[in-house]
C-alpha cells in the first residue's frame, strides 16, 4: 500500500470519528427526574408563557387556558390505503392516526401492529379560533358528523359545530393515495370576527422504536420561512422556561421524530403562517420529551385552509407534500450544505435502483456500491499507474532532495524536469490521491441517510432483520474489515518492503471494524461490497506493477 491509499485510508477514518464529535447531542443541565409522560390529556396547552411577546402575538399566549370537557367524546373513522384517521368530538380535530404500511418496532408491542403517532394523551393538532374579544378552544366545541362521501380519489368527512353561538364548520378532503389531509375550515357569523387560527402541533410524537431513547433524542420542531433554509429546533435546544418567538411568511410547520413528522401547510393564494412560538416543557429526566409549539394563521372572511401531512419522512412523499419539505431532517448539522447534495443524490440514485429494478433495499445496496467502484475504476487505474511511475522514480527524487538540499531553487527546476521526462507534472501525486477520495462524501453522506431513513427501517436482508440498525451477529462489520485486509495485502504486491505499510496493513482494517462495529448494517454492506467490487482491479494493478519489477530487475542486471 503506498503513502496516497494510506492518506486516503486516514482521511475516510477521520470523517467517520469525527462525525459524532461533530454533531453531537446538545448538553442540557442535569435536573431532577420529573415524570411527565403521564401528563393530563390537556396540559400540552397549560404551561404559561414566560418572555414577553409581541403585541402582535399576544392572541398565541391565550393558549395557556386549559380546556375543560363535560361532553363524552364520538370518534369517527376514515379510512385510506395509507392511513386511518380517528376524528374526535369534542375538537373536530384526529386524536390518532395509524400507518398500516408500518409496523411498531417496540419490544412490548404485538408483531404487525401498525404505526401510532399519537399515544392517546394529545392529538394531532388543536385549533383555537381568535375573535375581536375572546378565544374559542375548538377542544371544547362539539362537532355533529355528516356522512361521508366520495369525490374522485378522495373521502370527504364534514363536522358542523352544535354547541356554540358562532357556527364553524370543518371538512376533511383525505385523498385515499396519500399521508395528506385537507381541512377547510368555515366560522360564520356570530357576535364577533374571527380574526386568526392557532394551530398547535401535539406535545410529541408516539415512539414505535426499538430504542426510544434514540428516537426520542431527534424529537425537533421545523419550519419553513420564506426563501431560507429550512430551521429546525430540538427539544433538548428548549429548556423548561425557555421560549422562542419566529415571525414573518411561515410557509409550514412541522414536528418529528426520527423516522415520522406531522406538518401543516397554509392552503389558499399568499397564505402563510405569521408566527410560530415554540416553549419547552418540563422534562423526564435529563431528557426533553415534549415542547408546545402553535403557529398563527390569519382567517380572511370566515375562511382557512391548511394541508396536513401525518406519515413517514419519505422522500417521494415529502417532495410531493410542499417546497422542501423533503429537507424537513436538515443531514448533517452546520454542514448541511455540503451532506445534504450528495445525500439528496445518494437518495434519488437508491429509490430510482429499488424502483427500475424492482429488488429489496439489501440488493439495491449491493448494485450501489458495485457501481461506485465501476464508475470510479478510469479514474482509480490512471491513480495506481501514477503510483506506479511515482515509486519508479523515488530514488531519482530522492537524489535530486540530497543533491540541492541547500538550493530550494534548483532543486524544484530539478525535480520539474524529472517530471517532465516521465510525462508527469509535480500535481500528478495529489491528483492521484482525488479518485480514492471521491467515495468519502458519500460515505458520509451514507452515514446521515442509514441513521434516519424511513425507506431503510425495519426491512431485513439475509440474516440482519433491520438495515437501518446494527448487525445482531456483527458479520458485515467482520466482513468489511477481512475484505480490507485482503485489499490492503493484495495492493502491497509488487512494491518495495516497507515495515510501515505492513503494519498499516494491519491496523487500518482492524480500526475500521471497531469503528463500524455498531454502525448500521446496510452502511457495513455497502462498504464490504465497495471492497469486493475492487479487488478485480486491484490484483491485475498489483500484476502489472509486479511484472514491471521482474523486468527492471532483469534490465539492470543485463546492464550490470
Amino acid at each position: 500500500m503506498d503513502r496516497r491509499t494510506l492518506f486516503a485510508l486516514l482521511l475516510t477514518a477521520i470523517v467517520i470519528v469525527v462525525t459524532p464529535m461533530l454533531f453531537p447531542a446538545p448538553k442540557q443541565p442535569r435536573r431532577p427526574a420529573r415524570d411527565t409522560t403521564r401528563a393530563p390529556r390537556d396540559s400540552v396547552a397549560s404551561v404559561p408563557t414566560t418572555e414577553k411577546v409581541p403585541q402582535a402575538s399576544v392572541s398565541v399566549a391565550k393558549l395557556a387556558a386549559p380546556n375543560a370537557r363535560t361532553t363524552a367524546a364520538e370518534t369517527t373513522v376514515v379510512r385510506t390505503n395509507r392511513a386511518v384517521y380517528y376524528l374526535t368530538s369534542p375538537g373536530g380535530t384526529p386524536s390518532n392516526i395509524t400507518l398500516p404500511e408500518y409496523h411498531s418496532l417496540r419490544p412490548d408491542a404485538p408483531r404487525s401492529t401498525p404505526v401510532s403517532l399519537i399515544d392517546g394523551r394529545d392529538r394531532l393538532f388543536h385549533l383555537r379560533v381568535v375573535t375581536e374579544h375572546d378565544t374559542i378552544a375548538l377542544d371544547t366545541v362539539v362537532f355533529k358528523a355528516a356522512p361521508q362521501r366520495r369525490e374522485g380519489s378522495a373521502i370527504i368527512q364534514s363536522l358542523s359545530s352544535v354547541s356554540t353561538a358562532t357556527p364553524i364548520t370543518l371538512t376533511y378532503r383525505f385523498p385515499v393515495d396519500s399521508f395528506v389531509a385537507h381541512l377547510d375550515g368555515t366560522i360564520g357569523a356570530g357576535t364577533a370576527t374571527a380574526r386568526q387560527l392557532l394551530v398547535m402541533l401535539p406535545s410529541r410524537i408516539h415512539s414505535e422504536e426499538a430504542n426510544t431513547l434514540d428516537d426520542t433524542r431527534h424529537l425537533a420542531i421545523g419550519f419553513k420561512s420564506g426563501a431560507a433554509e429550512v430551521t429546525s429546533v430540538t427539544f433538548r435546544q428548549m429548556d423548561a422556561q425557555a421560549a422562542r418567538l419566529d415571525t414573518g411568511a411561515i410557509r409550514w410547520v412541522s414536528e418529528r421524530n426520527k423516522y415520522f413528522v406531522v406538518a401543516m401547510v397554509p392552503e389558499g393564494r399568499d397564505s402563510t403562517f405569521r408566527s410560530l412560538l415554540i416553549h419547552g416543557a418540563p422534562r423526564t429526566g435529563s431528557e426533553a420529551t415534549m415542547v408546545q409549539a402553535v403557529a398563527a394563521l390569519p382567517i380572511t372572511a370566515g375562511h382557512f385552509a391548511m394541508k396536513v401531512y401525518a406519515g413517514p419522512q419519505s422522500w417521494d412523499h415529502l417532495r410531493k407534500a410542499a417546497p422542501d419539505l423533503e429537507n424537513v431532517n436538515p443531514y448533517g448539522g452546520w454542514l448541511h450544505a455540503v451532506v445534504q447534495p450528495f445525500a439528496t443524490i445518494v437518495m434519488r440514485l437508491l429509490l430510482w435502483i429499488r424502483h427500475t429494478l424492482n429488488v429489496s433495499y439489501g440488493w439495491v445496496l449491493v448494485i450501489f456500491g458495485v457501481l461506485v467502484r465501476l464508475l470510479l475504476w478510469p479514474l482509480n487505474q490512471n491513480a495506481m499507474r501514477s503510483s506506479m511511475k511515482l515509486q519508479r522514480i523515488q530514488p531519482q527524487l530522492a537524489e535530486v532532495q540530497k543533491k540541492y538540499a541547500r538550493d530550494p531553487e534548483k532543486q524544484r527546476d530539478a525535480m520539474l524536469k524529472l517530471y517532465q521526462e516521465h510525462g508527469m507534472s509535480p500535481f500528478t501525486p495529489v491528483l492521484g490521491c482525488l479518485p480514492m477520495l471521491l467515495p468519502m462524501p458519500i460515505l458520509f453522506a451514507l452515514y446521515f441517510v442509514f441513521q434516519n431513513t424511513i425507506e431503510l427501517r425495519g426491512v431485513s436482508f439475509l440474516w440482519m432483520p433491520d438495515l437501518s440498525l446494527r448487525d445482531p451477529l456483527f458479520i458485515t462489520p467482520l466482513f468489511m474489515g477481512i475484505s480490507m485486509f485482503v485489499l490492503s495485502w493484495i495492493g502491497m504486491r509488487g512494491m518495495p518492503p516497507s515495515p510501515q505499510s505492513k503494519m498499516m496493513s494491519y491496523v487500518m482494517p482492524v480500526m475500521f471494524t471497531a469503528l463500524f462495529w455498531n454502525f448500521a448494517s446496510g452502511l457495513n454492506l455497502y462498504y464490504a461490497v465497495q471492497n469486493v467490487a475492487a479487488l478485480p482491479q486491484q490484483w491485475l494493478l498489483a500484476r502489472e506493477r509486479t511484472s514491471k519489477a521482474v523486468s527492471g530487475t532483469g534490465t539492470a542486471r543485463e546492464r550490470g
